[in-house]
């Protein structure tokens, strides 16, 4: 059995991925990564897509890296590669052209951490705990780094990385890592809640904004706003655009094509 579910597609568009080895807490080993890889790679190449949802089976999110593989190749060149193969997952995620929600629940550490961050979106149950712990064993969090102070703010993102303490998922929600925390039982039902709101709007206007979004971030202010204001200039042209404002001037729900 692969490393990583890849559910039935919907036929709204949802894709559903479940990181699949709840013995080692789904750590991160190099054929989780290259199956998730590979399932992501599929799903942007698929029109229909909409929205993805990454979960975790068993009582964790992901534990990070596997460190008892790690431990098994010492050589140089095997870190690259690792390090490697897990930016390509990172990455891939950000050049998908539909949004990903991280479903998290359990711990989320060291590179299970990044996975957060990588992801668009995150929904949190109140029982989620999130580290970059690496320093513990003597590992600076350098990759996780990337991620984390991308969605936390700077002093707090390095607290987290010189002390490898492990915030509640209230705490990363309001610093900024996860958008909503929910009780356990309801955390599917939040899932559910944000994914259908996403695909309910208009394909092509959610496809643009994020890549718009991804990119306008690294880019200085005024080279951001033409940028921005091209994209917006283009999204007026898609016929989904016309019927949505068409339908909100007529008060009906629009219909999209």
């Amino acid at each position: 059995m692969n490393a990583v579910i890849l559910s039935q597609r919907t036929p709204e568009g949802r894709y559903d991925l479940v990181l699949n080895r709840p013995d080692k807490f789904n750590a991160l080993s190099e054929s989780l990564l290259a199956n998730l890889k590979s399932e992501l790679s599929k799903i942007a190449a698929d029109p229909a897509a909409r929205v993805v949802v990454i979960s975790g089976a068993g009582k964790a999110f992901c534990a990070g890296h596997d460190l008892v593989e790690m431990q098994a190749d010492r050589s140089l060149d095997a870190y690259r590669r690792l390090f490697a193969a897990c930016t390509e997952v990172m990455e891939a995620i950000a050049a998908l052209p539909i949004p990903v929600i991280a479903r998290v629940h359990g711990v989320a550490t060291a590179a299970g951490c990044q996975l957060v961050g990588a992801c668009d979106l995150a929904v949190a149950s109140e029982n989620a705990r999130f580290a970059v712990s690496g320093i513990n064993v003597g590992l600076f969090c350098s990759t996780p780094a990337v991620a984390l102070s991308r969605n936390v703010p700077t002093k707090r993102a390095f607290e987290m990385l010189v002390t490898g303490r492990f915030i509640d998922a209230r705490t990363a929600s309001d610093w900024g890592l996860v958008n909503t925390v929910t009780a356990p039982e309801v955390l599917d039902a939040a899932v559910d809640d944000l994914a259908n709101t996403i695909i309910a709007k208009s394909p092509g206007a959610i496809r643009r904004g994020k890549a718009l979004f991804q990119t306008q971030r690294e880019r200085p202010r005024a080279e951001a706003y033409a940028l921005a204001c091209e994209v917006m200039a283009q999204n007026m042209m898609d016929e989904n655009t016309d019927e949505g404002i068409t339908a909100f001037l007529e008060k009906r729900s629009p219909v999209w094509r």
